[in-house]
């Protein structure tokens, strides 16, 4: 997947390189401070990503889609007033390319012979604290329409769990969730507390743990397990069609196999892409490490997953960093003669299953001025000379200038 985007919300000159062409690689991550752009990106591609998949599915048609209804779309991101008399965005999908410019919007089919991944889409806002701190989101008016759908997946992935708990990376804690009363607790040694009641840290990352594990292992099933993952706007679309086709005196029985048959195929999720914003939030830097690797481990599932996410913390790019060196490492381990030793002394400062090689890693910087770079790596591992880093360094300085002035007294 390929976007350029110019003169939309505080994103002005963009990406400066390829052309403008920003790639989404299998991990892509978007640095920068506030109001730099980093959640407007990740907004517009997660829009054109369900665009592209609905017009695969064949919920509408191309001849459809004017820059009105685009608009129409964008305003469930709440960017539908970012749009300028100069925007400028371009999508490359695998079976779609998107134009938007001048006041018009075009849309065509790729010619290629990509053989396009039906995508499950879930986009984790930075607001999803509420999922845990309140225990009906959808009782509170005025919230970003994302996390209304993020709730909603949230009691879908808990009730997944059919009263049984699962294991935290974090705090060696557990989770459960009682169907009967809807109560969502936090389970510890000697404690149990409701998700409402505990700390904030958990508040943030335990919605965001359940979600992506229910949906990355309903999709990694062999099974249609992948079904379950269906909105209800989807799961009665196919029933109505179902409905149609088997009602259908005029076609054979061989007929109505195969017609239902593409049905599911239209139907089913094949990918997962995950889109994070700030997975640091509310915790300490170890947990912050737990959390990536989780995620990572999750992207990691199938080769076609996707995950992207934006960021405040120096931490995320570190411990990105380790997992990155840690694939190069397995990679070279397997001509070793102690394979097995080296392999486990990894396995205790990075998950096996969390080692991401370089070449499936990008990072972009945004900045106030609206440009977006890609930050620059030395052999695949993201560059200290960073947005986040220069910031800590900051720090030390400021430091340093109090030491001098002390030293005038």
């Amino acid at each position: 997947m390929q976007i350029k985007i110019k003169n939309f919300g505080p994103i002005k000159d963009g990406y400066q390189d390829n052309n403008g062409w920003l790639s989404l690689n299998k991990i892509t991550v978007f640095i920068g401070t506030q109001g730099s752009g980093k959640s407007t990106i990740t907004k517009l591609v997660a829009t054109l990503i369900w665009l592209e998949k609905a017009l695969v599915r064949g919920d509408f048609k191309e001849k459809d889609m004017t820059l009105s209804k685009f608009k129409k779309q964008c305003e469930y991101q709440n960017i539908d007033n970012y749009f300028k008399p100069d925007t400028q965005i371009s999508y490359k999908g695998k079976a779609y390319f998107f134009e938007c410019q001048s006041n018009n919007l075009s849309i065509a089919k790729q010619q290629n012979n990509h053989t396009y991944q039906m995508p499950k889409l879930m986009y984790v806002p930075a607001e999803r604290n509420f999922v845990g701190a309140v225990s009906n989101v959808r009782e509170l008016k005025g919230l970003p329409n994302t996390l209304y759908t993020f709730a909603d997946e949230f009691v879908n992935a808990a009730e997944s769990l059919k009263d049984k708990e699962i294991n935290l990376p974090i705090n060696e804690a557990r989770f459960s969730y009682q169907r009967l009363n809807k109560t969502a607790s936090i389970v510890g040694d000697g404690y149990k507390i409701k998700l409402s009641e505990s700390s904030s840290g958990f508040q943030s990352f335990v919605p965001l743990f359940l979600v992506t594990h229910y949906l990355a292992m309903s999709i990694n099933e062999d099974t249609n397990a992948s079904v379950k993952t269906l909105s209800i706007e989807e799961d009665r679309r196919i029933k109505k069609e179902i409905q149609s086709i088997l009602s259908n005196n005029n076609l054979s029985d061989e007929i109505k196999k195969a017609t239902l048959e593409q049905l599911s195929a239209r139907f089913k999720k094949t990918r997962f892409i995950n889109i994070v914003e700030e997975p640091e939030q509310n915790l300490f830097p170890t947990s912050q490490r737990k959390v990536l690797n989780c995620l990572l481990t999750y992207v990691n599932k199938i080769a076609y997953n996707n995950l992207i996410i934006t960021t405040h913390s120096p931490y995320i790019i570190s411990y990105l960093s380790i997992a990155i060196q840690g694939a190069t490492l397995l990679k070279k381990l397997s001509s070793s003669s102690n394979h097995n030793i080296l392999k486990e002394q990894l396995r205790k400062i990075v998950p096996i299953e969390a080692c991401v090689m370089p070449e499936n890693v990008v990072v972009y910087e945004l900045t106030t001025d609206g440009t977006i770079k890609k930050l620059a790596d030395y052999e695949g591992i993201p560059s200290d000379n960073n947005f986040l880093n220069a910031h800590l360094a900051e720090g030390n300085e400021l430091f340093d200038q109090l030491l001098a002035i002390e030293e005038e007294l």
